[in-house]
């Protein structure tokens, strides 16, 4: 993979538990600080951690320099709705714009601890949901904020694979209400939800 030759090439490891947290939007004032848009709204994990790797944009071409694979953060914190941040590695403003578009990601081991009834959707994603029945309802594929709570994206298991979502998914509100129990270990997750909702 393409990914892992840059990696290889730079002396960086990649974490095998990496996930993508943010993305870098612009430079942030003239000394080398980045701003980015984190991809949760309590961006914890861009705070709890000082190494930050980095790949090109997904659907984009990267011009310009190469990217460097990681960054070590010095200093990180909220504004308005998005983070900036300052790393060794970014001398100044010219440095910072050249990572726009980068895609951001650590290590999942760098999280910070959640608290009771409190989860990760990355550790949502991929369970498998059941009834209290014991029938399946399928595998979380991903979770919406809707604002209120998170809803869960359950793709079928009788769907076909190339199913449109309105067709293969239930949506089941992440809520006490309809979620029984959250087994991370076994990634199993009991909902009060019936079979042909």
């Amino acid at each position: 993979m393409e990914r892992d030759r840059a990696i290889t090439e730079a002396g960086v490891t990649w974490p095998a538990d990496a996930v993508e947290v943010g993305r870098i939007v612009d430079a942030f004032g003239v000394k080398g600080w980045i701003k980015l848009q984190p991809f949760a709204a309590e961006p914890q994990a861009l705070f709890s951690s000082r190494r930050w790797h980095l790949q090109p944009p997904a659907h984009a071409a990267h011009t310009g320099p190469p990217l460097p694979p990681l960054l070590h953060i010095t200093d990180c914190k909220s504004h308005g709705d998005t983070v900036v941040a300052a790393a060794r590695e970014l001398a100044d403003r010219d440095a910072a714009r050249a990572l726009r578009g980068a895609r951001v990601f650590v290590a999942r081991g760098s999280f910070p601890t959640a608290g009771a009834d409190e989860f990760y959707w990355v550790d949502l994603i991929g369970a498998e949901v059941v009834n209290r029945e014991g029938e399946p309802l399928g595998t979380v594929t991903a979770l919406i904020d809707t604002g209120v709570h998170s809803v869960l994206c359950v793709r079928r298991p009788d769907a076909a694979p190339d199913a449109p979502d309105t067709q293969a998914e239930r949506l089941i509100p992440f809520v006490d209400a309809y979620v029984d129990a959250v087994d991370l270990e076994a990634r199993r997750i009991r909902v009060d939800w019936g079979l042909h909702y």
